[in-house]
């Protein structure tokens, strides 16, 4: 009788046998709470590198990150600061920033991270209104904090040394408790203007936090060997959930940088540390796209001509030369935070760049939905998130158009002090109001349209959504980033060109206005030649500085409702 050979068992034979791979069985029991992660993980990868600068400084061991948190958590106990009160921590990414996060939310305090380019207004409204008692910050933002809060906070810790910069003496009590929080107890407070003005703080419990550590592991299995890179900022949930709480519960490592991440920064990062796992916003990739692949392209014949005659080895060489770019390693590069464009995403498609897509929301902690690795489609934010309901609301059966709403444990506790607004995006069973517009494919595909509070009524009672019109105007030569809103009736493009287009250092002469008319007639020509009779361009206008941002590079369109730009003799807008 012959024996029939199994090619997989044979293979697993002369694999060397590593106790690593029982973890998967056990990491398939998920934290239900920020303390149940801390314990597990610091136990579990005592010995493995956990957190460090790429160039040297500050580092972690799993084992030492758990000592250091457990000394900081005394020590706040030390000043009366107990489970529930609020730690605030303003600062650059750094390890440092993840033990001030457990330090609080760990141990049944409530943690307020704050966005670094947060202004010095933002900052002590923010404070003021969670009432915080302590802050972690850094010596670089220290000066954003008025001698009112300082004088206000209990404690202010330098979180590069973790030395006080002020402590209130009569507080040193030593009458400080601590707890095991419950998975529906407050863990973050994150505070957000979203793109539409008024801050919101949003309160997320531990629950919601750790459904997202289980949906990423569902989406994309991560390992102690992966090395992550982090370059979004870690009070924003994107990287808070995806970046940093992620890697904890793998047993990975994550690498930060000292400096903003320039394209001079970053590459040299990327080539020593060569990362498997990296979180980015569209801008990064599309930076990259249009300055240095497009450019290389074009200026080339043999690479011109490949891309018209011979598509796939084109995009098999561009796309090898692209994945060695960021250090050769990467098994998942994450995008999310805004709208991908759509060109861009095509051509790292063909290339087969292990590219994923993620939406979400600060609300949902943040994640919604999902297109992994491989299963991307143009265009699409992919299917709902492991065990998060989604579907589309008050659909126009026309075309299909609804508000995108869900359900699950990554949805809020509420908005901080506003049950108001609270009502109006959490109903009675459960369900978010997202704000987005979308539509779905026969395969559960979701694309969004637009934001409903965006959205533009025509001439005709059709729905037009400026995100899609000024997707056609960034994919113009030249152009930036634009601006679509209504005036009087009429559709008007704010653009800001590209530094080497327009120099304003010449504005006031003849030459230069001659220029940007030039400019902005072609611009409008090539617009209105692509979009439908609805979504015409009557205006545009030239804005010299780059559009105020979001944390994830959307922008802050309320600032702009009544700014005609810099060449339309108007002030500038104010937030």
């Amino acid at each position: 009788m012959r024996l029939h050979r199994h090619p997989y068992r044979i293979r697993n034979v002369f694999r060397r046998w590593n106790p690593m791979r029982i973890l998967p069985n056990h990491r398939d029991h998920y934290p239900q709470t920020l303390r149940e992660l801390f314990e597990n993980s610091t136990e579990r990868y005592a010995r493995r590198k956990m957190s460090r600068f790429v160039d040297g400084g500050q580092a972690y061991s799993y084992a030492r990150f758990r000592q250091v948190c457990d000394l900081q958590s005394q020590r706040l106990s030390r000043f009366g600061i107990s489970a529930g009160d609020k730690v605030a921590i303003l600062s650059q990414n750094m390890p440092n920033w993840t033990v001030a996060f457990f330090t609080a939310a760990a141990f049944g305090r409530v943690a307020i991270p704050i966005l670094p380019d947060s202004s010095e207004n933002e900052i002590t409204n923010i404070l003021e209104h969670s009432e915080s008692k302590v802050i972690f910050v850094s010596k670089r933002l220290l000066p954003k904090l008025s001698q009112a809060c300082i004088d206000k906070l209990t404690l202010v810790i330098d979180i590069e040394t973790f030395e006080l910069i002020k402590k209130d003496k009569d507080a040193f009590q030593c009458d400080g408790w601590v707890k095991a929080p419950t998975a529906d107890e407050l863990a973050a407070i994150i505070y957000t203007s979203g793109t539409t003005g008024k801050a919101k703080g949003v309160m997320l419990s531990h629950r919601n936090l750790c459904q997202n550590v289980m949906a990423s592991h569902k989406a994309e299995r991560c390992y102690p060997k992966d090395r992550f890179l982090s370059i979004l900022p870690m009070a924003h949930t994107y990287e808070m959930a995806i970046g940093c709480l992620y890697p904890i519960y793998v047993g990975a490592c994550v690498y930060y940088i000292q400096k903003p991440p320039t394209p001079a920064v970053l590459l040299p990062a990327i080539k020593k540390i060569r990362p498997t796992v990296m979180c980015v916003v569209p801008l990064i990739i599309e930076k990259i796209y249009k300055k240095s692949i497009l450019p290389t392209v074009n200026n080339s014949r043999t690479l011109t001509w490949m891309r018209k005659h011979t598509p796939w080895i084109f995009h098999r060489l561009v796309g090898h030369r692209l994945y060695k770019t960021f250090g050769g390693k990467l098994h998942f590069f994450g995008i999310g935070g805004s709208k991908l464009d759509p060109a861009v995403e095509d051509f790292i498609k063909k290339c087969h760049f292990p590219y994923a897509i993620g939406y979400g929301l600060t609300e949902c902690a943040p994640l919604v939905c999902n297109a992994m690795v491989g299963r991307t489609a143009v265009g699409s934010i992919g299917i709902p998130a492991c065990k998060v309901d989604v579907k589309l609301a008050n659909v126009d059966p026309n075309t299909g158009e609804g508000e995108i709403v869900c359900r699950g444990d990554n949805v809020m506790l509420g908005y901080y002090k506003d049950p108001e607004r609270t009502a109006e995006v959490i109903d009675d069973d459960g369900w978010f109001r997202t704000n987005d517009v979308a539509t779905v494919d026969k395969y559960g595909n979701f694309y969004i349209k637009g934001r409903l509070n965006n959205t533009i009524l025509g001439p005709s009672g059709e729905n037009i959504y400026p995100e899609e019109i000024e997707q056609v105007i960034n994919d113009a030569e030249g152009v930036s980033e634009s601006l679509v809103m209504e005036r009087e009736g009429k559709l008007v493009a704010l653009v800001k060109f590209e530094d080497n287009v327009l120099d304003w250092d010449l504005a006031g002469e003849q030459k230069f206005y001659e220029n940007i008319e030039a400019r902005k007639k072609e611009l409008m020509e090539r617009i209105n030649k692509l979009v439908g009779k609805n979504s015409q361009i009557s205006e545009v206008n030239a804005v010299k500085e780059p559009f105020e941002k979001t944390a994830t590079q959307k922008i802050r369109r309320f600032i702009y409702k009544n700014f005609k730009g810099d060449d339309g003799k108007q002030e500038k807008p104010k937030q």
